[in-house]
Parts: C-alpha cells; structure tokens; sequence
C-alpha cells in the first residue's frame, strides 16, 4: 500500500501527463465542456480549480496590487500556454465564478467506450450551461437567416 501518493499516472511519462494535463485544460477553458475518461477527468479537477483560484486572485488584486495579479497570470501560464484560452479564463470565467469559494467543476458519467470499455465522462465547469448557449447561439442564428428572407421579400415585393 503507497500512502501519500498523489494523482495518478494515467500510464504516460510525467512530460506526457503535463502536457495531456495543459491541453485538457485549455480545452475546457475555450469549450466549457470536454468528454474524455473517468480517470483522466478526475485528474483534470485537481489542475483546473487552482487555476480558476489564480484567476479570480488576479481579478481581485489587479486594482490594489497589479504586481500580484501579473505573479497569478505568469503562474497561470506555466500549466496553460495558449493566450487565448488564458483571457477566457481570467476575464470572463473569473468574472463568472467570483462569487463560488470552490468546486468550479462537475464531472458526470457517461457510460463505457465502444472500442475498449473505458469509463467515460464529460467534464464541464459549473457556471456555464454549455446546452442552453448553444441552442440559444442557434435560435439567434435562425432568427437572422429569417429576417434576411424577410427583408429580401420585402425588397421584392416594393419593386
């Protein structure tokens, strides 16, 4: 029995782990939602909500202490090195989650993998409702293809 081991190897290389981890983690920045393994998942938490902490650090300190709040963004940039998914995280995902003391994600299973029976698991954060935005996205993208055939009849119909 190996007491006070810490996470799990996932079967890679530490450089592979760190870097499976950094690109988990960029991907549930930009999309808010991922599905990947149980395991991997659940490993993914204990990188992820540090990093959520660093960000709303940053966004309280960025008026009072702006050195402090460059150390979290320089900290923050050592696990995820992708700019645009490091302005999402601490411009809107701090925002959102200023008010939350912890637990900024939720992993649900989702049954086992055709090919080798893996668990599954979608790994989302909470404040986000990633089903409703998107439809929302597609109820505004129907409505302006409507109104553009509206407005090419009425076009029509006043010549």
């Amino acid at each position: 029995m190996e007491h006070r081991i810490k996470g799990r190897k996932l079967n890679r290389t530490a450089s592979h782990r760190k870097a499976l981890l950094s690109n988990l983690s960029i991907s549930l920045i930009k999309n808010k939602r991922i599905n990947t393994t149980l395991a991997k998942a659940k490993e993914l938490r204990m990188v992820i909500e540090p990093l959520i902490t660093k960000s709303k650090n940053a966004a309280l300190f960025s008026s009072e202490n702006p050195e402090k709040a460059v150390h979290l963004r320089r900290e923050a940039r050592k696990i995820g090195k992708d700019k645009d998914a490091l302005n999402i995280l601490f411009n809107e995902i701090a925002l959102k989650t200023k008010d939350r003391k912890g637990g900024y994600t939720r992993v649900l299973k989702t049954g086992f993998r055709q090919g080798d029976g893996g668990d599954t698991a979608i790994i989302e954060l909470v404040d986000y409702n990633v089903v409703e935005e998107a439809q929302a996205k597609e109820k505004a993208k129907k409505d302006k293809k409507e109104s553009k055939g509206k407005e090419k009849k009425a076009a029509k119909s006043a010549k």
